[in-house]
């Protein structure tokens, strides 16, 4: 079978010109790092300001007076008390309280909804809103439009040029703003642990915008690979590798993002996929869990590597990991065993068959910088 051509994302030939090195990632010709490399981009986004294209993410209108009601029907999450021009982190569970994606949801007002899910999972996710929230409210794709990432602390600094209002929003603060005479949705928000922004912009006027915050001296242009670097200092679950399925909200270490308005005690309790489960975990515990992993030696220790305890008894599995630039040492998060799990516990990656001591870490490693005002 030939496998199916990449897709391309409206800045596809801007990459190029840029000198990316591109490599297929969910369906997707992206760029993984520009000549400065990938080291050199995650520090720069730390220092100064990074731009990502992460146009490849799926983004979603749900239209309607019932659309927030609805949509609590497959997330743990309070949506109806949403205020307007705020977004908040959410999942969609299955029946087992396994989580299908996770994805961002924003309040424009007008019984209006905007979601962004993964590139990966953006199909899956808009066939699962059609079928159950279809004659609730309006499920309309929004997969053509693009979207930009600009992160890092002079983020503010280079946006508020071209748009002045932005330095008044706060994090996780979503609205409408007009850039160079285009209309698009701006969140105060992001995926590298740094203040930023996420610019939803339509397909034809995302090109114009980004050589506009490219000119400025602030910015360079980021790939995925400091992309991954970045969130895995933060301690942000990457879909697919550091939570599926296979994983519940409590397993992941995400209960924070289940609203207190919707755990057992809340005031509209349960409703969600597989809430059963995730209630019973809440109060008796998991039997193992996802917690931040600080390797003791040089050696990077990569998903996918088993974890053993002193006597070589597998424990659990790498889910991320890699080397952490600011942090100036190798990271990991993994799913450990309960009894091995609690903090500064010593337990051992098996790299290539010789045994990586590793501390089991508070996350996230390097502090978030998120401006809250």
């Amino acid at each position: 079978m030939t496998p199916s051509p990449l897709a391309k994302t409206p800045l596809h030939a801007l990459h190029l010109e840029l000198g990316a090195r591109m490599v297929p990632f969910a369906g997707y010709d992206m760029p993984v790092q520009y000549p400065l490399g990938v080291l050199k981009e995650h520090q720069h986004t730390r220092d100064q300001a990074g731009l990502f294209d992460v146009s490849h993410m799926g983004q979603i209108l749900l239209k309607g007076a019932n659309a927030a009601k609805a949509l609590e029907t497959l997330v743990p999450v309070d949506i109806i008390d949403l205020p307007i021009g705020m977004q908040r982190y959410a999942m969609f569970t299955d029946e087992n309280g396994g989580i299908l994606d996770d994805l961002m949801v924003a309040n424009l007002g007008n019984d209006t909804l905007f979601l962004v899910v993964n590139a990966a999972c953006k199909n899956e996710d808009l066939a699962h809103l059609q079928q159950h929230l279809s004659g609730q409210c309006e499920v309309i794709a929004q997969f053509d439009r693009a979207l930009l990432a600009l992160q890092g602390p002079a983020a503010v600094t280079v946006l508020a040029r071209l748009a002045p209002e932005v330095a008044n929003m706060t994090f996780m603060n979503f609205q409408p703003v007009t850039l160079l005479g285009v209309d698009c949705f701006v969140s105060r928000s992001g995926y590298t642990g740094e203040d930023g922004y996420e610019i939803s912009i339509p397909a034809d006027a995302a090109e114009k915008i980004a050589r506009a915050l490219l000119a400025e001296p602030e910015v360079q242009a980021i790939g995925l690979g400091a992309r991954d670097s970045l969130r895995l200092e933060a301690g942000l679950c990457l879909y697919g590798h550091d939570m599926s399925t296979a994983t519940t909200p409590i397993e992941a270490g995400l209960l924070w993002a289940i609203s207190k308005a919707r755990r057992a005690d809340g005031a509209r309790a349960g409703g969600f996929p597989g809430a059963a489960r995730v209630f019973a975990q809440q109060q008796e515990g998991v039997a193992s869990k996802r917690v931040g992993l600080l390797p003791q030696e040089r050696t990077p220790v990569r998903e996918g590597c088993e974890i053993v305890d002193a006597d070589g008894i597998v424990i659990g599995s790498v889910c991320s990991g890699g080397f952490g630039p600011t942090l100036g040492a190798p990271l990991a998060m993994g799913y450990v065993n309960a009894g091995h799990n609690s903090l500064e516990n010593t337990v051992w990656a098996l790299v290539r068959g010789k045994r990586v001591p590793m501390k089991v870490a508070k996350t996230p490693f390097v502090p978030q910088r998120y401006y809250r005002g």
